[in-house]
């Protein structure tokens, strides 16, 4: 989180003013391939790629089907959707090509989209801009990459619950009871001389007991959802012959090792994955 913070404040001071244009799904052969454009160019470029229609004069959160053209050559068949700023993810104009999943049609359009003035896309960029833009905030940001990576349902729903805010409201309702009583405090301190109290000493100390509490649930959160996203490392043990491989077999239900009478016949460690109530072990 601390690099991200540092990555984006970076960002800040150098601005980010320009488009970028990137495959917002897997590389390689399939049905259908996104391109995304985000930026305040985004709209203009698309427009100049779309003849069929107008996209500036349509409505936002609409699809339409046309051909994309470049340098008076046909390009692909596509849905063009449209993102209106700052209602879209990035909080930018917005607009992503469904074209056919050819990697070669799908360079084409990116080729052309950064020849009308886009730049390509640095890894995660996308998501980086909806935080400078406060349409997500660091612990959301991180989530999407949580949820890209999640492998079981408990992950998938964490990360999700996340990146709804979640994890944020509970440490916002927190900061803003301690601003409340910070700046009570400060307003005793500048009233010092006077024999005044602003700030109950006695709620403080409840809200500091209730802060401590909240962060040890969250902290233990925390470990809980390691557990999800990463899952945890067991080790089987024993001495020869005393049925480790026999046991493996039985929890894969598979025959990955094989079993045998004579002592050693399983001397490399051996390491596979399952699932055990949704966590990866």
């Amino acid at each position: 989180m601390v690099r991200l913070y540092l990555c984006v404040m970076l960002n800040k001071l150098s601005g980010w003013s320009d488009t970028i244009v990137a495959l917002a799904t897997p590389p390689g052969v399939g049905a259908i391939g996104v391109i995304r454009l985000s930026g305040k160019e985004a709209l203009a470029i698309a427009n100049r790629l779309f003849p069929s229609k107008d996209l500036e004069a349509q409505r936002t959160h609409s699809m339409h089907v046309g051909m994309l053209r470049h340098l008076v050559e046909d390009l692909d068949e596509v849905v063009v959707s449209l993102f209106k700023g700052p209602r879209s993810y990035t909080g930018e104009h917005v607009v992503e090509f469904s074209c056919h999943g050819s990697p070669y049609v799908q360079a084409r359009v990116i080729d052309a989209c950064i020849a009308e003035g886009a730049r390509l896309a640095k890894p995660g960029e996308f998501t980086q801009r909806a935080f400078l833009n406060g349409k997500l905030d660091l612990a959301q940001a991180e989530s999407v990459a949580d949820l890209i990576a999640a492998n079981t349902a408990a992950s998938a729903r964490t990360a999700l619950q996340n990146i709804r805010g979640g994890f944020s409201k509970a440490l916002g309702v927190l900061r803003e009871q301690l601003l409340t009583f910070s700046a009570l405090i400060e307003l005793e301190l500048d009233f010092s001389q006077e024999d005044v109290e602003f700030a109950d000493r006695s709620r403080l100390r409840a809200l500091l007991h209730e802060a401590r509490a909240l962060t040890g649930q969250l902290l233990q959160s925390f470990r809980l959802g390691n557990v999800l996203r990463n899952g945890v490392s067991v080790a089987i043990i024993g001495r020869p012959n005393a049925g480790k491989s026999t046991l493996l077999n039985a929890l894969l239900n598979e025959e990955r090792a094989l079993v045998s009478e004579i002592a050693g016949t399983t001397r490399d460690s051996i390491e596979e994955t399952l699932r055990s109530r949704a966590v990866p072990v």
